[in-house]
């Protein structure tokens, strides 16, 4: 689905729940790792001492806009230029976000794809802002969801800004 420059890519694949689950393999590393939301979060949250938070946010915040329940070659290309200005001091650091930011991108699609899920990709977005914009510990934030009522997280993301108002 995307490869980067410094031969990673990502790809989708069967999951434990359905096939859009997203892997990531690196070069001379194990092949086809599924991705933990505590991880990219983990990352996000590293890299935000760098960058900033509300930077990093904004810049996730446009990747957002761009999913829906369709995966666009174009939206990585996309993706790949937003994160470039992350490189002028490392060069590295610009393929990491946007190996984190296309990852990021995929869940989202998986979200959209999920026939019965309420929240879709706002759930990714709760827990991205959760982390950067809360300060909340990157494993707390990727259990927060599970088993809460759909209404009561949607509450918090009508507070954060980009839930649905029912």
């Amino acid at each position: 689905m995307k490869r980067f420059s410094d031969g990673s890519f990502l790809e989708y694949d069967e999951g434990s729940f359905d096939r859009w689950c997203v892997y990531l393999t690196r070069p001379g590393g194990p092949t086809k790792l599924a991705v933990k939301d505590a991880q990219y979060f983990k990352a996000l949250r590293r890299d935000s001492a760098l960058f900033g938070a509300e930077r990093l946010y904004a810049d996730f915040v446009t990747v957002y806009d761009m999913v829906d329940e369709t995966f666009r070659e174009p939206d990585m290309e996309r993706i790949t230029a937003l994160t470039r200005k992350y490189g002028e001091r490392d060069p590295g650091k610009a393929v990491d976000l946007d190996i984190i930011f296309s990852i990021l991108y995929m869940g989202m699609v998986a979200e959209e794809r999920k026939e019965h899920a309420v929240l879709k990709k706002r759930v990714k977005r709760l827990g991205v802002y959760q982390v950067l914009m809360l300060g909340m510990d990157p494993e707390e934030a990727a259990a927060y969801s599970r088993g809460k009522p759909w209404r009561e997280l949607n509450e918090l993301c009508v507070q954060y800004g980009f839930g649905l108002e029912r």
